[in-house]
């Protein structure tokens, strides 16, 4: 039987992803004015957008102290990071970022990575080998997936948010070193998940907890220190965090936080960490700044706070099918794909940019748009998504809400 081509499977996944309507396809901004966007159509033509998709929750993207930080340290290091860490890519913006945030989330050590995927990357192949065993809840985003695959370890996952369900798979797996690990904020629901519960389980099972804070650093807990801060808990029951910097903090890359010997021990090991390109400078100087704006604007989660309880409550008049999550990320369960996308397009019809997310980011028959709120929306905002959710009610009518949905 003769070898398959490549190109000839490409093209048949292409058309399947087509018949079910789970087609990715890129969107190019032209331009940015506070939350609407300048965005160019499949027929190329443009048409600002209101933007309700972003990660950007404490409206520190464009904040002009972050923005002239950026530029300033460019026009003193250049635009690149030059080198790898260990070699001489690592500059004083890199120590002085990773300092503050150890001191921000009052943790012994942090390490600045390319991204929140290298990053989880980098924990799980760094710490766990063949004879071990990653236990994960079973919504964690794609990266700590992938970690636990490329680590060569034993990966078992349990049902959502079920600490008891945890329980049972590390007890299944007593041999070798233990990882639990678990989204703070998952990406896609947005709710929270049990980490007191988690931490406890870790604890009787000499399991390492590492909680990926991607979805809720900036936003949860005093001075946004994250979900684990929110649930009372430290360095000492959690030790390992991720912290990504291109979500509340409105920049690029991550930081993994925590014990010392740990971090240090990735520092010296971690693939992803020794064998790429350090992030520019000017990159970790403008997160730093937008680090110490995140600390000193309360009122930023006090404002993002107020706008998902006005929405959520405009929502419940509608009838709307939100999932149950009180953090900025607010799913509105559609069911099927078609659901999804025909909802999408409606709502950008109007002007609003909502992303219709499908299998395989979610489960199957749990299509949803994904909407997100920012500090930087308004009142006014608001009430144009909520008008244009109403206009298009009817689409809603046949979706089917899960259990934990508000209606």
């Amino acid at each position: 039987m003769p070898r398959p081509l490549l190109t000839a499977r490409v093209a048949a996944l292409r058309q399947q992803r087509i018949a079910q309507q789970r087609l990715r396809v890129r969107r190019d901004v032209l331009r940015r004015d506070g939350m609407r966007c300048e965005v160019r159509l499949a027929d190329g033509s443009t048409r600002w957008l209101l933007d309700f998709c972003g990660n950007d929750y404490l409206g520190l993207a464009r904040h002009y102290s972050v923005s002239s930080t950026l530029q300033d340290e460019a026009a003193r290091s250049g635009a690149g990071g030059v080198a790898s860490h260990l070699v001489c890519g690592h500059h004083a913006a890199h120590t002085a970022l990773e300092q503050a945030v150890a001191d921000w989330l009052q943790a012994p050590a942090a390490l600045l990575l390319g991204s929140g995927y290298l990053a989880n990357l980098a924990v799980i192949q760094g710490l766990l080998g063949k004879d071990d065993v990653c236990v994960q809840d079973r919504l964690n985003h794609a990266s700590l997936i992938d970690g636990a695959r490329l680590a060569g370890c034993t990966l078992r996952r349990y049902p959502h948010a079920d600490p008891e369900g945890a329980l049972r798979q590390l007890r299944a797996a007593p041999d070798g070193a233990a990882l639990l690990a678990s989204d703070g904020v998952f990406s896609m629901d947005g709710d929270v998940a049990p980490l007191r519960a988690l931490a406890l389980i870790a604890r009787a099972q000499r399991a390492t907890l590492y909680i990926d804070e991607a979805h809720a650093t900036g936003v949860l807990g005093e001075e946004g220190r994250g979900s684990v801060a929110a649930a009372g808990l430290d360095h000492t029951a959690v030790p390992l965090r991720l912290v990504t910097l291109g979500k509340a903090l409105g920049g690029y890359g991550a930081l993994v936080v925590g014990d010392a010997d740990l971090v240090r021990h990735l520092a010296e090991t971690a693939r992803p960490y020794i064998y790429t390109t350090a992030l520019p400078p000017a990159l970790a100087a403008a997160s730093l700044a937008a680090v110490q704006r995140a600390r000193r604007d309360g009122w930023r989660r006090t404002r993002l706070a107020e706008l998902i309880a006005t929405f959520r409550a405009g929502a419940r008049r509608l009838g709307l099918p939100l999932l149950d999550s009180d953090t900025p990320i607010q799913p509105l369960h559609c069911g099927d794909d078609a659901s999804a996308l025909a909802l999408a397009q409606a709502l950008e019809a109007q002007g609003i940019w909502v992303g219709a997310i499908r299998p395989p980011t979610v489960p199957e028959g749990r299509a949803r748009l994904r909407i997100t709120l920012s500090a930087a929306h308004t009142e006014a905002h608001l009430r144009t998504l909520l008008d244009a959710l109403a206009r298009v009610h009817d689409l809603l009518a046949g979706a089917t809400a899960r259990p934990g949905t508000d209606i």
